[in-house]
């Protein structure tokens, strides 16, 4: 049997699994609730059908001796400001192809901005407000926008790096009602395969390159969100305070409220007081947030007074502390039993993310008991594999290996990367470099990064099992492992933890804990840390992670 045919037979029977395991949990298909249409378009549609209904409200947090502000648009004022900016836009020479640098923090001028651009038929370019000015100039000359959109406040950053790259016109958020004083653009681009949008990568492997990415790709990523909550269809209230710069941001703060019709309730920042307000005034259906933020709204619930009971989707990540059934139970008992505190899906910037639904396998904390980390099922049209890293044969269910996949929104190429895509892309799957594995159910469980596995005495240690394993102590509040190594057996397992407040644990006695806990090649050294070094975007920088001594592995 050729390795077509074997992997047509794997894919064949993954997906009936997969359709069993959907039944009475999840939708079999992913239809736009407005059709098959630009972004745009979907506003204009939306602009027409429900006009006066929110589209975006943007609330501030309030300042030390201030209230909090609010700015409403509807989607007769979305769709109209948006027009008004793709005809300024226009005016200045940007045309169909043209990257345009959105280079700004979490705002109601941002989302018009991307609207705008679309609506033209040019290229998107979220650009990180955070960014110094090394940074800036590598996405600038990589992008090569010539219009650039930002606010007087990020200016001296733009000013230092600009000579160095194509950048010919700056416009001011500052300046926005002379900006909208123009003639608004009727037309909207109708073309859904063209390049939309340079989402940038993390930049873990050399610098950070630009993915290719459609208006395809953001219209099936949106309804693949709508359908993954209750009641999506009436289209969904987003509360996000992720940055709209980041791809994750984009699906829950733009693309996912305004393709279903919905109300996108925008943040600049995280603030618990604001959110649990934003929730019940504005009846917010979904939010994504870490394990720390709901313990911090946890902090501030007061159920008797508080009404959560339209979040039907609330969403985690488990980026430091963990999802645990006892912190679910928590959630449920404060906030209502209405809505289940989940686990997001699996994704990244190639794919749009959002590429699983969790939702369904929440009875029993059937998600949080199985091996780590349970992502759930394929959104409808997105196809998984786990093969073999060097074969690329499938492997069987239960089998660790690499995690491929293929669908609507994996992106085209790299940008201007011919080496890197290739590296990636083949034969049609995005080879991610994660390590899963798939269970009898088709579900996929993430086990960590091919470049994080460890190998003791030639057995595989997935960190993610041992954070997950170490969360389990009561006194632990996070953990990161990172392999070291070991003239012996190769490679050991080496765990930085940090323990609740007041918490008297030492490294020998977690050490101890640890030995009953699990397998011995799999305890780790582990050192004590205040604190973790973190990313922009919350993660562990576990490159920055240096053992200090004291390693004390099971013998």
């Amino acid at each position: 049997m050729s390795r077509t045919m074997r992997t047509e037979e794997y894919l064949s029977d993954l997906r009936a699994r997969q359709a069993k395991a959907r039944e009475g949990r999840q939708p079999d298909t992913t239809d736009p609730s407005a059709g098959l249409r630009t972004v745009p378009a979907q506003v204009r549609h939306w602009a027409r059908k429900t006009p006066d209904r929110s589209a975006l409200v943007f609330t501030q947090p309030a300042v030390t001796t201030g209230e909090r502000s609010s700015r409403v648009l509807t989607y007769r004022q979305l769709e109209s400001e948006s027009a008004r900016l793709a005809g300024r836009l226009d005016s200045l020479g940007v045309r169909p192809g043209d990257r345009v640098g959105v280079y700004l923090p979490n705002s109601p001028h941002f989302v018009v901005a991307m609207l705008a651009v679309l609506r033209l038929g040019a290229v998107h370019v979220p650009v990180n407000p955070m960014f110094r000015a090394s940074e800036l100039r590598h996405e600038l000359r990589d992008a090569g926008p010539e219009v650039v959109i930002t606010q007087d406040q990020l200016v001296p950053v733009l000013d230092e790096v600009r000579a160095d790259t194509p950048v010919r016109e700056v416009l001011l958020t500052g300046d926005w009602e002379r900006l909208l004083d123009h003639a608004p653009l009727d037309r909207i681009s109708d073309d859904l395969d063209a390049l939309a949008a340079l989402n940038y990568t993390g930049g873990t492997t050399g610098m950070p390159k630009g993915c290719e990415h459609t208006q395809r790709h953001m219209v099936y990523t949106a309804t693949a969100i709508r359908d993954a909550m209750p009641g999506g269809s009436d289209g969904i209230v987003s509360l996000c305070f992720l940055p709209v710069f980041w791809i994750a941001g984009e699906n829950l703060g733009i693309l996912a409220p305004l393709v279903s019709g919905g109300t996108s309730v925008l943040l600049p920042r995280w603030d618990a007081a604001t959110v649990l307000d934003a929730i019940e005034r504005h009846r917010v259906t979904t939010m994504a947030g870490t394990v720390e933020n709901y313990l911090e709204l946890l902090e501030l619930l007061d159920r008797p007074h508080r009404d959560l009971s339209s979040l039907t989707a609330p969403l985690t990540v488990s980026f430091i502390r963990r999802l645990t059934p006892a912190l679910r139970a928590r959630w449920s008992e404060m906030a209502g039993p209405g809505g289940v505190l989940r686990e997001a899906s699996y994704g990244m910037t190639e794919t749009h993310t959002s590429d699983t639904n969790t939702f369904g396998f929440q009875v029993g904390d059937h998600d949080l008991l199985t091996d780590p980390v349970f992502c759930g099922l394929p959104v409808p049209g997105t196809d998984f594999m786990v093969v073999d890293f060097t074969t690329g044969e499938p492997m069987p269910l239960g089998e660790p290996g690499e995690i491929v996949v293929r669908g609507p929104s994996v992106l085209t190429r790299y940008w201007k990367s011919p080496e890197a895509t290739a590296a990636v892309l083949r034969d049609g799957w995005l080879h991610t470099g994660d390590i899963g594995s798939l269970d009898e159910d088709g579900c996929l469980h993430y086990l960590g990064r091919d470049k994080d596995m460890i190998k003791v005495s030639g057995m595989s240690v997935f960190p993610t099992e041992v954070e997950t394993l170490l969360a389990q102590h009561p006194e632990v509040l996070a953990a990161a492992v990172v392999g070291v190594d070991d003239e012996r057996r190769g490679q050991l397992p080496y765990a930085f933890v940090r323990t609740v407040p007041g918490s008297a644990l030492t490294a020998d006695a977690l050490h101890e804990w640890a030995v009953g806990a699990m397998a011995s090649y799999k305890v780790p050294g582990i050192e004590l840390l205040d604190s973790f070094p973190m990313t922009a975007t919350g993660k562990i920088k576990k490159a920055e992670l240096r053992p200090a001594g004291g390693m004390r592995p099971a013998q």
